[in-house]
């Protein structure tokens, strides 16, 4: 009767346990949802506030077409991307895009005059600001979750319970370069 207890005991326990190891992974993975629909918001504005900057540059640089067009057909191919990796992949390649289209500027002086074009570059450095706050935030949370779902006990049942892997939100190679590089000082 005794080993009947302890046996039943030690059942309940292993059931606690996997319970509180579920509910656990169950809300890292919301965190990691959570995170990468905060990043969606902050690339929403983004892309929101390209058609604005695209047309601004039209009105002073009409025949800069090639790198307004660029700007235009890599936003919606990010607008196009379905999970984090395509969706960082795609960004990157925004990135650089708006990159040429704000170096613009130095080349037009009458651009970088223009109190819109002035508020628009303020608007998206602090969108970039943000994503970047985001981004962060989220791959904190892959690193969370993929940490959870590779840890004992709890790799031996979460594979079978549907946790899988996450993706961080890598920026890429050309992008991480570019962020990465000292900035350069010229008189």
């Amino acid at each position: 009767m005794a080993l009947e207890w302890v046996i039943g005991g030690v059942v309940v326990l292993v059931l606690l346990y996997g319970i509180g190891t579920y509910n656990g992974l169950v809300t890292l993975r919301q965190r990691v949802t959570q995170a990468f629909a905060d990043i969606d918001v902050q690339l929403k504005q983004r892309h929101d506030l390209i058609p604005n900057l695209v047309e601004t540059v039209k009105g002073y640089a009409a025949h800069e077409r090639g790198t307004l067009e660029a700007v235009v057909q890599t936003r919606n191919a990010a607008l196009q991307a379905h999970n984090p990796a395509e969706q960082a992949a795609a960004e990157g390649a925004l990135s650089g895009a708006l990159g040429r289209l704000l170096a613009l500027g130095e080349a037009y002086p009458d651009l970088k005059a223009s109190a819109n074009f002035q508020q628009l570059q303020l608007d998206l450095s602090d969108i970039e600001n943000k994503l970047a706050a985001a981004r962060r935030f989220f791959n904190n949370g892959v690193a969370e979750y993929n940490a959870a779902i590779q840890s004992f006990p709890a790799v031996v049942f979460a594979g079978a319970m549907g946790f899988s892997q996450k993706d961080f939100f890598d920026l890429g190679e050309v992008q991480r370069q570019t962020l990465e590089a000292p900035p350069k000082v010229a008189f």
